[in-house]
């Protein structure tokens, strides 16, 4: 099973908080490094000193970082033109030297979009302009180079585009996520090298993990191609008493954290994600470190839970 560093700037992080954390994750020997794409706090934080761009953020991560890979849990369609997104994300690809997994959703925080003046159509538009979006970034990713790329859809047309620049990696991984029945795994299955469940249960994510593997035998793609994986909030320590100070420093109960997300000493969350590989066949979790100043936390999960699940 994968480990992976998940962090909320938006609650309040500069690009060098992030950098430390980035290094430090590389240096623990965490496979990935991913970071979320919002302008806007969520809950009472202040979120100062205020929002840091994500893709700004990986282009700078990638390069003082030498073997992390770098992603996006999930960057908006919203927020930027497909075009641009793409050339934006073969650009951090070559930067990074192939370590860009793009992360990839529809949207969905409205007051984001109020706070800086970003359209936030209806959810049936977004969901639209999404899908369209997806064959955009990746049928520009994925040209051949000397080929032009063409697409004419209800929101977007492209004519002729070189689909310039070309990443590394060939294909950029694309990860797809959430817990919509019919839309959602349907475009997973079309597009996604990932599938990913923030926050929900085993039983959530078995059926939705379901939904998945149907969306692949209705277009005759085998289910294993695509990894599965969930994000947990963590919160990990020695002893009781650091559980409860790092649960404290992030404004959450100790026995909520047990029961939703990764909480505990190394021993119990190796037991949960022990069972969470058991129970709905995840291979790769996403620990989302709210505190991003706690590195030793970073650290201790590396020492003495990761080496238990590999």
């Amino acid at each position: 099973m994968e480990l992976r560093i998940f962090t909320e700037p938006q609650q309040g992080a500069t690009y060098d908080d992030l950098l430390r954390i980035a290094r430090t994750a590389e240096d623990a020997g965490y496979d990935a490094f991913f970071r979320s794409d919002h302008y806007l706090r969520m809950g009472d934080t202040d979120g100062l000193p205020g929002p840091t761009d994500a893709w700004i953020t990986l282009a700078g991560l990638a390069r003082e970082t030498s073997r992390i890979r770098l992603g996006t849990l999930m960057t908006a369609a919203t927020f930027r033109h497909p075009g641009p997104l793409a050339i934006g994300v073969a650009q951090v690809d070559a930067m990074s030297g192939g370590r860009v997994e793009f992360g990839f959703g529809a949207g969905w925080y409205e007051d984001e979009h109020s706070a800086y003046g970003i359209p936030f159509p209806p959810v049936g538009e977004r969901f639209d302009r999404y899908a369209e979006q997806l064959e955009i970034i990746t049928g520009l990713l994925g040209t051949p180079a000397g080929e032009t790329f063409s697409f004419a859809g209800k929101h977007y047309r492209l004519t002729d585009s070189p689909a310039l620049p070309k990443p590394v990696q060939s294909p950029v991984p694309v990860l797809i996520g959430g817990v919509g029945a019919k839309r959602t795994p349907a475009l997973a299955a079309r597009f996604a090298s990932e599938f990913n469940l923030p926050f929900q249960d085993f039983d959530t994510a078995n059926r939705q993990f379901g939904r998945v593997a149907e969306a692949c035998a209705a277009i005759g793609r085998d289910q294993a191609e695509i990894t599965r994986s969930v994000a947990l909030v963590t919160c990990v320590g020695r002893d009781d008493a650091e559980i409860a100070r790092r649960a404290a420093k992030i404004g959450r109960g100790v026995d909520e954290l047990r029961a939703n997300g990764v909480a505990g000493t190394p021993a119990e969350v190796v037991d949960r994600l022990s069972r969470w590989r058991e129970r709905t066949g995840v291979t790769r979790i996403y620990l989302q470190v709210l505190d991003i100043a706690d590195l030793d936390q970073v650290e201790l999960v590396a020492a003495e839970v990761a080496s238990q699940l590999a």
